[in-house]
């Protein structure tokens, strides 16, 4: 992509110019298509991956398919499976986009669409959790199992296929990322790597944490337990969560605890230096 179009891609997150409200699909196609014309060499891989497709769901099928094919499966086959889920769901498509956006919103290291599409472990592994989940739900929980264990060793992000992830979600560098099979995550979260929504005891059933929307869960926290982390909150780096937190509460410590005052928009602001002036 050339450096004026690079550039209008990310002034427009800021100014909101006409591209910034934009269709994801139609982004994505124009930083193909410069990136093409600008890196011949992978002037190939932009047209097998998005330029030769019709909808993001369909180059979502195609891509996620080649880099999830092994010797037990095909890319063929993985790519059936996903276009049959997109078909029958359209919602996993529109959270594909939310996802995407978010990623471009919040990570100041995103300069297109194209980065988390074609390069980022936490948005593929996601986009690949989504689409396990749902033959989750339709039954088919040994393809599901299936695609996790692909997932995980692949991208080294381990969510078990019953989870339950809202959209607008960034798993940012994703590695080392464990998420249970009772965890809720909520809308507009923001997930940094190491961290863990793990269960405590042998219990069968509810046993995760339940995320609320816009958390900020920052890096190698563990949250554990079927405790409810509220709406707004911030999970400080390296914290042990074992009691459920207020909304808006910014926490942290081993085990963690209220360490100062509210944290609105934690999870879009990315804002961990959460210490107020003076506080030791």
């Amino acid at each position: 992509m050339t450096a004026e179009a690079s550039t209008e891609i990310r002034d427009s997150r800021k100014t909101g110019s006409p591209g910034a409200t934009a269709p994801v699909w139609a982004r994505l196609r124009f930083e193909a298509a410069a990136s093409a014309a600008e890196e011949p060499t992978l002037a190939s891989l932009l047209n097998a991956a998005i330029l030769t497709h019709d909808h993001l769901q369909d180059a979502l099928s195609y891509y996620l398919a080649q880099k999830l094919s092994s010797t037990e499966m095909n890319a063929l086959q993985i790519r059936e499976i996903f276009e049959d889920a997109y078909e029958s769901d359209p919602g996993l498509a529109k959270a594909a986009e939310r996802d995407m956006s978010a990623v471009m919103e919040r990570d100041p290291a995103c300069r297109s669409f194209l980065q988390p599409f074609l390069f980022f472990k936490g948005f593929q592994a996601l986009q690949t959790h989504r689409l396990a989940h749902w033959l989750w739900n339709e039954g088919r929980d040994t393809l599901a199992f299936f695609f996790q264990s692909r997932s995980s060793e692949l991208f080294n992000v381990d969510i078990h296929p019953a989870a339950q992830i809202g959209s607008g979600v960034m798993l940012d560098h994703a590695t080392g990322i464990v998420i249970g099979e009772t965890a809720v995550v909520g809308d507009d979260c923001s997930i940094l790597q190491g961290v863990t929504l793990g269960g405590t005891g042998k219990e069968f059933e509810d046993r995760h944490p339940k995320i609320g929307n816009g958390v900020l869960v920052s890096v190698g926290a563990k949250v554990l337990g079927n405790i409810k982390i509220g709406d707004g909150a911030l999970i400080g780096a390296g914290s042990v969560v074992l009691k459920e937190v207020a909304p808006e509460c910014t926490v942290a410590g081993v085990p963690a605890k209220p360490v100062s005052g509210p944290c609105m928009g934690a999870a879009k602001q990315m804002e961990q230096n959460f210490f107020n002036e003076g506080h030791e």
